[in-house]
């Protein structure tokens, strides 16, 4: 009896592991092959993880399973192109140093205003290395260069395409009534009584006496502002009519070049404005949009320069889908 309970046990086991092995081998399936490269289930299922979510999230309709099958063929064939892309940056022989990706490395962490004992902590939590990171960025970067060079240092926008591009969208560059101001905002917190706000009111009541009195404006803005645009002196750029809220619109379109406002109670606070500058409606100079048209039919061309080098880069390699 204990022979025959061995054997099952045994038995049980070698079943279990065929089945943990075949599991493996389903999760591990290779699903594209792109010239010497492959692309695994598990690889592609762990990039699709954050795409899957969104779409169980945020999908309402009724065709769930059709969205996600699009969107996970979508996705595969990015992956895949990003590998061709990979493939042609390391025969072109596009050197990518480890100082700049330190560099870029820095750069993220301080965008996302990380230590880089913090950095690598989350990068484990979420089953990743700092070598890996590093890997992806020098990815990303030889992709980049190589499409600079492929693509856009091939493109050339002419002053005649610029100047026809102008006159088919004169009604895209008609100008609204404009000023510029320096602004000094005291901010109201949120829940404030009315002793608190009568307080920050009368604070700037005071500013706004010292600036009369002779002291600089962007020096009190530096000082006490608690707005935008606070260490450039409450420099606040151009501001087109409508895209402000009421309060200082009412009073800035209304109020004489370097004349200094009342104080202005909005929701947001108390404000003390200096127009510096205005500008009236009408249709903006070619010079003034020249550098934004060259960008947006670079743009054009880019997208059909890429489509086109990316499909040419399709049909000379070996590309097998086996979903």
């Amino acid at each position: 009896m204990k022979y025959v309970k061995r054997i099952v046990l045994i038995i049980s086991a070698v079943i279990l592991f065929a089945c943990m092995a075949a599991q493996a081998e389903v999760l591990d399936k290779i699903i594209a092959v792109v010239n010497d490269d492959i692309i695994t289930r598990r690889e592609f299922n762990t990039a699709f993880e954050p795409y899957q979510k969104r779409i169980d999230d945020n999908y309402k309709g009724d065709n769930k399973e059709a969205v996600i099958k699009q969107t996970k063929d979508a996705f595969l064939q990015r992956m895949i192109d990003n590998i061709l892309i990979e493939q042609e940056a390391k025969k072109s022989k596009i050197d990518i140093k480890d100082e700049e990706i330190t560099a870029v490395l820095k750069d993220m962490l301080t965008k996302q205003n990380l230590k880089m004992e913090d950095f690598i902590k989350k990068t484990e939590r979420e089953g990743n290395t700092l070598e890996s990171v590093k890997k992806d960025i020098k990815g990303q970067m030889m992709r980049v260069r190589l499409l600079r060079w492929e693509i856009k240092s091939k493109i050339v926008v002419s002053d005649q395409e610029i100047g026809d591009y102008y006159n088919q969208h004169r009604n895209d560059y008609e100008g609204k009534e404009a000023v510029r101001m320096k602004q000094i905002l005291l901010n109201i917190p949120p829940n404030a009584d009315k002793t608190t706000k009568e307080k920050i009111k009368k604070d700037a009541e005071q500013i706004r006496k010292r600036i009369l009195d002779g002291e600089p404006f962007e020096m009190l803005a530096a000082k006490y502002s608690q707005g935008p645009g606070a260490q450039q002196g409450g420099d606040m750029g151009f501001f087109e009519k409508g895209s402000t809220i009421p309060e200082l619109e009412a009073v800035a379109f209304a109020l004489p070049l370097e004349k200094v406002s009342q104080v202005i109670e909005s929701s947001m606070g108390f404000h003390i404005i200096v127009v510096v500058d205005k500008r009236g409606a009408g249709i903006k100079p070619i010079a003034a949009v020249r550098e934004e048209i060259k960008i947006k039919i670079e743009d054009e061309k880019l997208d059909k320069k890429y489509d086109e080098w990316i499909g040419s880069l399709r049909k000379r390699s070996y590309i097998n889908i086996r979903l």
